[in-house]
């Protein structure tokens, strides 16, 4: 039964992804805020449905970063996109530059201002990243970023990439680290979302000017650190062995 509502919500959820897209699209053209008014609509949406037809509700906990800062977030489903949009006054995302091509999502995320970042040749698409993200500056936000650089299964574990701490050295501004449990109910992969409470949780902010290790460390460990908890919150326990030590048990 699970399995079959799960695949009814996912349907309707990418049909209003198109018919919304489509509808509002006039208003994405108009202005940013007409787009960004139209995203936080869909994200709404889903969160709204989610709840009711697949019993998966969500919360967001933490202060919600206000003004120009970077945030810097663990990434496990399209779920916590979802979140951390909603929540967000102004969010603009790193992302994918293969994404700028999927119908509706690409053109909305160019809209709000999401950074694309060709993958490979790591130099060369940082120094792209960073001139992309200056030449973004006059459209005030919160910068987005998924440090792993993909989504990451709860029992699996990946190291922390540069490029946020890049980001974070060039802006001078404080980071926002988010954590989040969303992957113990919607996968990665597959149809199947499970009943209970997805969470993303805003963390104390990280000051600038920390050394690349020392930012680095912080923040894997605070983000993994506070992930692991509540992923156990929700009844998960099959944590990866690399950093399991980071749980208070």
């Amino acid at each position: 039964m699970q399995y079959a509502r799960s695949l009814l919500f996912n349907f309707q959820m990418y049909l209003m992804l198109g018919l919304m897209g489509i509808a509002f699209f006039p208003l994405a053209l108009a202005s940013r805020d007409g787009a960004q008014w139209a995203c936080k609509t869909y994200c709404r949406w889903v969160r709204w449905t989610a709840g009711w037809m697949v019993g998966l509700k969500t919360e967001v906990r933490g202060a919600v970063p206000q003004g120009e800062v970077l945030v810097a977030a663990k990434h496990q489903s399209f779920l916590d996109i979802i979140i951390i949009f909603s929540a967000l006054p102004a969010a603009k995302f790193i992302m994918k530059r293969e994404l700028l091509w999927a119908p509706v999502l690409g053109q909305y995320a160019a809209r709000i201002g999401c950074v694309p970042v060709a993958r490979g040749k790591r130099g060369a698409a940082i120094k792209k990243m960073v001139a992309d993200v200056a030449a973004g500056m006059a459209n005030p936000g919160q910068l987005v970023i998924y440090p792993q650089g993909t989504r990451v299964a709860p029992n699996r574990y990946l190291p922390y990439k540069v490029g946020s701490h890049v980001l974070y050295a060039e802006l001078g501004q404080p980071c926002v680290p988010a954590a989040t449990n969303v992957g113990v109910f919607w996968p990665r992969h597959g149809v199947l979302r499970k009943p209970g409470l997805a969470v993303v949780e805003f963390l104390e902010p990280i000051a600038p000017g920390q050394s690349r290790a020392s930012f680095l460390n912080t923040l894997e460990e605070v983000v993994e650190r506070r992930s692991q908890e509540l992923m156990l919150e929700a009844g998960f326990a099959d944590l990866p062995e690399e950093n399991r030590h980071l749980t208070r048990l």
